[in-house]
């Protein structure tokens, strides 16, 4: 029997990075969807108004005063700007074609693929270990294991020295 470990409270700034990641998961949903700017969208974001009827979690209002802005603002507008460099780095490790794949999970991979080529000071664990628990909180109902083994190939082929280092 394995010893679990323990589970850590999470800081302030993971906390804000964890908040800007959700939006940003969200705000690319509504691009994908809708066809809106960006910049339309993250103006959205930064209108609305607390819900006390929302739970915290689902009113983006709250969850707007805690998250990182700055990081919210690169993830939204770069993976739009970047999209088909993260689709070219995605599309090879699925087992179907990008457009079959959900809204979400795709949003998800493409943040995650992202933080995985262009933010070399997310460690690639984590840049996984966020993109699985978005899906978690966001996607269908075994999503996150298809999130996780996309990112983990990605990971091993974008940072392969951290990797091999990391299991070595």
């Amino acid at each position: 029997m394995s010893a679990s470990r323990p589970q850590r409270t999470p800081s302030a700034g993971q906390q804000a990075r964890r908040a800007a990641r959700e939006l940003a998961v969200q705000g690319l949903y509504q691009w994908h969807m809708t066809g809106k700017s960006a910049t339309a969208i993250e103006a959205e974001f930064r209108s609305q108004q607390p819900d006390d009827d929302l739970e915290d979690h689902e009113n983006w209002a709250k969850v707007m005063q805690i998250a990182d802005l700055a990081l919210f603002h690169e993830l939204l507008h770069n993976v739009v700007r970047f999209r088909d460099d993260l689709d070219a780095s995605i599309a090879p490790l699925l087992d179907r074609r990008l457009v079959e794949l959900d809204p979400i999970e795709l949003s998800i991979l493409r943040l995650g693929a992202y933080e995985l080529s262009r933010r070399l000071d997310v460690p690639y664990r984590v840049a996984i270990n966020e993109g699985v628990e978005l899906a978690k909180s966001f996607g269908a109902t075994d999503g996150h294991k298809y999130v996780n083994g996309i990112l983990d190939k990605l990971a091993a082929r974008l940072r392969s020295a951290e990797v091999r280092a990391r299991r070595g």
